[in-house]
C-alpha cells in the first residue's frame, strides 16, 4: 500500500489525506492504479517509512486488502489445471530431490505455469456447454487455489526420503499402499495441528511469512486492474525473459558461473586447502568464501530479495563463523575426522571409506554387537558433526528467543485457550478482518483430521514387510506431542523471519536413546517428530496466503487436501523410478552433477549412527567423541552462491527498502518472483532435455569454463 507523495508532504492538508488513506488501503491502491506517470516512482508516491522499517510492514505497504466475494472459486477450470499442474509438480519436486543442488519447486514456478494454462481457458469460448469449462474471466481466487494445490503436492514429504533411504540402503521396500498411506497421514497430521494455530501464526500481522509477499504482489499485479498494474506486468514479464535465456547458461554451457572465484582459478585444483576453504561450484567441494554464482537458481536459495534485513544478517554472520570454526576444526583433527574427506553427509569407517553398514546391521535391522567389534564405530566428517551440532543449538535458541521476546504474543494467542473457541478472533488485521465474511473450517474437523491421520500413521508402521514393525505405537505418539511444542516455536520463526530452522538432528538423537540399536525407528522418528511440525508450516503458510488473496478458508483447505492426495501417490512413483534407474550413484557419497542421493544419505547416516549407534557415538566417555552433539546452519551441498546473496541482500533490503522505498515496495517482491519463475522454469526444461531427468543425460562439450578433469569452478581435481 503506498501513499500519493505531494510536493507539500508536509503540509496539515497532506497529512490528513495520508491519515485517511492509511486507515482505508483500497483508497490507497485506487489512488496508486489511478496514477499514469511512474517514470519517476519517488515523486509520484511514497510508503509510509516507518512502517516499512517494520520487518512486518510490507504485509500492508506492498500488499492489496481489496476483495471481491462474487468472484467463483472452485470451477472446472481449477479442478482440471489443479490436479494437472499437482502431478506435474510433485514429480518436478521429487526429480529435484535426487540432485546435487538443493533446488525446490517454488510456488511462483506454479502460479505462472497456473496463470499460462488459466489464461488460455479464459480466451475459449463462453457459449452453451462451454460455460462450464470456462465460466468468465481467469480470477485470483481461482489462481491462488491452483497453486496452493500444485505447491503442496509438490513439497515432497519426509515419509518419501525415508521409504527411498529403506529401499536403498536396507532393501526394504513397503507395499504401495502402504507407502503412499505413510506419506499422506503424516502430511495430514500437520494440517490437522496447523488448524489451531490460526491465531497465533496466521491471522496476526506479525506472522507475514517474508517468502510469500512476492506470491501474492506477483498474483495481484496479474489480476488487479490499474495503469500500475499494467506497467508491473510488463517488468515482471521482461525479468523473466531475460533470466529464462540467461540460466540455461551458467547451468548448462558455462558452469563455471555458478561459482566464480579467483582464487580457485588461481590455484587450478592444486592445493586441497583452497578447495576446502574457497571451494564451491561441485556438490560438497568446499565452502565457497568469496565465491560468487550469476544462477539465480543457487542465489534465490538465500532469498536475498524477500528475507527481512535483519534475518539475513544473522545468517552472514553465522556464515562468516563457518568459514572459520569448519576449517580450524577439520585442519585441528577435531572429532578425529583430519583424515576422511572434508565434506560429506556420509558414514565412513576407520579407513577412511564409506562405512560397512550391512556387517553391523543384521537381518532383523537391528544392531550385530558381534560385527561391531570387527568393523568398529563408523565417523562423521569433522563439517558434519559441527553441523549437527549447531543445528541442535539453533532449536534451543529458537525456544529461548520465544520465550524471552514473545511472551505476549503467546499469551494472547493461548491464554484461556482462546486458540480453541469457535467463531472468529479478535485480532486487528487489515486483511484478516477481510475474512470475516467468510465461514470458517471448524475446530472439531481439524482435530478429526489429526485424529484421523495418526491412527492410519501407527497402522502403517506395523505394516513392514515379513511384519517388520517400522516405528512402535507408543513412539509415534510421543513424538507427534513433541512436534506439537516444535511446531510452535519454528511456525513463529518462520511466520516472522522467513527462516526455517532444522529438528531432525535433535529427533534423531531423541530417538537413538528411546530405540537403542535400531535404526530403523529412529529413521521414522523423523516422520513424526519432525515432518509433523514442517507440514504444520506450509499449511500455516498457504493459509496465509489464502487470507492475503481472500480465498474462502474452506476451499483453502479443501485446494491442500486435493493436492496431498495427488502429491503422495506421484511423490512416491517417481521416486521408485529414479531409485532403480540410479541405485548405485545415489549411494555414492559425492554422486555426479547430474544426480545425488545427498538427501537421502542424511536419513541413512543419521539411522545407523544415532539408531544402532547412538550410545556408543553420542554418551559421555565413550571414544567416539561425538558426545558434544546432543546438546547444542551451516552450508552444504554447492555453496557458491552465499557471497552473491550477501551482496544483493544488502542492496535490496537496506539501499532500496531506505533510500528508494517507492521502488521497492512497487518493484523489490515482483523482481523476486520474476526471477524465481523464469529460472525454476527453464531447470525444468533442462532437466529433462539435458541433465538426464528423462533417463538420458546430454552432457555440454567440454571447454575451459566446462572442464572435465577440474571441478566446474576450477578448484578440484576430479
Amino acid at each position: 500500500m503506498m501513499f500519493v507523495k505531494h510536493s507539500d508532504a508536509k503540509s496539515p492538508a497532506a497529512a490528513e489525506e495520508k491519515a485517511q488513506y492509511s486507515s482505508d488501503p483500497d483508497l490507497i491502491q485506487e489512488k496508486v492504479d489511478a496514477s499514469d506517470d511512474v517514470s519517476d516512482v519517488s515523486s509520484q508516491v511514497f510508503v509510509d517509512e516507518k512502517l516499512l522499517q517494520q520487518a512486518e510492514g510490507v504485509a500492508t505497504q506492498v500488499i492489496s486488502t481489496r476483495d471481491d466475494p462474487d468472484l467463483p472459486v472452485i470451477t472446472l477450470r481449477v479442478v482440471f489445471l489443479g490436479i494437472g499442474l499437482s502431478i506435474f509438480s510433485s514429480v518436478l519436486g521429487t526429480i529435484y530431490t535426487f540432485k546435487p543442488q538443493n533446488a525446490t519447486v517454488s510456488q511462483l514456478f506454479c502460479l505462472i505455469i497456473a496463470y499460462v494454462l488459466g489464461t488460455a481457458m479464459a480466451a475459449l469460448p463462453r457459449g452453451g456447454l462451454w460455460r462450464y469449462i470456462n465460466p468468465g474471466p481467469f480470477n485470483i481466487k481461482e489462481h491462488t487455489v491452483i497453486v496452493i494445490m500444485a505447491s503442496t503436492a509438490s513439497s515432497v514429504a519426509t515419509a518419501m526420503e525415508i521409504i527411498a533411504a529403506l529401499d536403498l540402503f536396507y532393501d526394504l521396500r513397503l507395499n504401495s499402499a502402504v507407502a503412499v498411506f505413510s506419506i499422506f497421514a503424516t502430511q495430514m497430521l500437520g494440517y490437522g495441528l496447523a488448524g489451531l494455530l490460526r491465531t497465533f501464526l496466521v491471522y496476526p500481522t506479525y506472522a507475514f511469512y517474508p517468502a510469500y509477499i512476492s506470491v501474492v504482489n506477483l498474483l495481484q499485479s496479474l489480476h488487479f486492474g490499474g495503469s500500475l498494474n499494467a506497467k508491473r506486468r510488463k517488468f515482471f514479464w521482461i525479468a523473466f525473459a531475460a533470466i529464462f535465456f540467461w540460466e540455461w547458461i551458467p547451468q548448462y554451457t558455462f558452469p563455471l558461473l555458478t561459482a566464480i572465484s579467483v582464487i580457485c582459478l588461481a590455484d587450478n585444483g592444486r592445493h586441497a586447502f583452497v578447495r576446502n576453504l574457497f571451494g564451491a561450484g561441485s556438490s560438497n567441494e568446499g565452502l565457497g568464501l568469496l565465491s560468487f554464482s550469476t544462477s539465480w537458481t543457487l542465489i534465490t536459495q538465500g532469498s536475498p530479495l524477500v528475507w527481512p534485513l535483519q534475518t539475513q544478517i544473522n545468517s552472514f554472520i553465522g556464515m562468516g563463523l563457518g568459514y572459520v570454526v569448519l576449517t580450524t576444526a577439520y585442519y585441528s583433527n577435531a572429532f578425529n575426522g583430519r583424515d576422511i574427506t572434508f565434506m560429506s553427509t556420509s558414514l565412513f569407517g576407520l579407513d577412511g571409506d564409506t562405512y560397512n553398514q550391512t556387517a553391523v546391521i543384521g537381518a532383523d535391522y537391528k544392531l550385530n554387537s558381534d560385527a561391531l567389534e570387527t568393523v568398529g564405530l563408523p565417523r562423521y566428517t569433522t563439517t558434519y558433526a559441527i553441523s549437527q551440532l549447531c543445528y541442535n543449538l539453533s532449536l534451543g535458541a529458537a525456544f529461548t528467543s520465544l520465550a524471552l521476546w514473545h511472551w505476549p504474543e503467546v499469551k494472547t494467542a493461548f491464554g484461556g485457550l482462546r486458540f480453541l473457541k469457535s467463531g472468529h478472533a479478535d485480532i486487528d488485521d487489515p486483511h484478516y478482518k477481510e475474512m470475516q465474511k467468510y465461514p470458517e473450517v471448524p475446530q472439531w474437523a481439524y482435530g478429526l483430521l489429526f485424529f484421523v491421520s495418526l491412527a492410519i500413521g501407527i497402522g502403517c508402521s506395523y505394516a513392514g514387510p515379513n511384519g517388520t514393525v517400522l516405528i512402535p505405537a507408543w513412539s509415534i505418539i510421543f513424538f507427534t506431542i513433541l512436534s506439537c511444542f516444535i511446531a510452535i516455536v519454528l511456525g513463529f520463526i518462520t511466520a516472522t523471519t522467513g527462516f526455517n530452522i532444522s529438528v531432525k538432528y535433535a529427533i534423531q538423537i531423541i530417538a537413538a536413546f528411546l530405540h537403542p540399536g535400531q535404526p530403523i525407528p529412529v529413521m521414522y522418528a523423523n516422520l513424526f517428530g519432525n515432518s509433523t511440525s514442517f507440514q504444520t508450516l506450509y499449511m500455516l503458510q498457504d493459509l496465509k496466503l489464502g487470507q492475503y488473496t481472500k480465498v474462502p478458508p474452506r476451499m483453502t483447505f479443501a485446494a491442500q487436501m486435493a493436492g496431498s492426495i495427488v502429491g503422495s501417490i506421484f511423490n512416491f512413483t517417481m521416486m521408485k523410478i529414479i531409485v532403480e534407474n540410479n541405485r548405485e550413484v545415489l549411494k555414492d557419497p559425492v554422486g555426479t552433477r547430474v544426480w545425488s542421493g545427498w538427501i537421502i544419505q542424511q536419513y541413512n547416516s543419521a539411522s545407523v549412527a544415532m539408531g544402532a549407534l547412538g550410545k556408543e557415538l553420542f554418551s559421555i566417555g565413550k571414544p567416539a567423541g561425538y558426545w558434544i552433539i546432543p546438546f547444542a546452519m551451516l552450508p552444504y551441498s554447492v555453496n557458491g552462491q552465499w557471497w552473491s546473496c550477501v551482496v544483493i541482500g544488502i542492496f535490496s533490503q537496506w539501499w532500496l527498502r531506505t533510500r528508494h522505498p517507492g521502488w521497492f515496495v512497487k518493484y523489490n517482491y515482483l523482481l523476486s518472483a520474476a526471477l524465481d519463475g523464469g529460472s525454476q522454469v527453464i531447470l525444468f526444461i533442462l532437466s529433462f532435455a539435458v541433465f538426464g531427468a528423462s533417463g538420458n543425460s546430454i552432457p555440454f562439450p567440454t571447454w575451459w569454463g566446462n572442464s572435465a578433469t577440474l571441478s566446474v569452478d576450477r578448484c578440484k581435481s576430479v
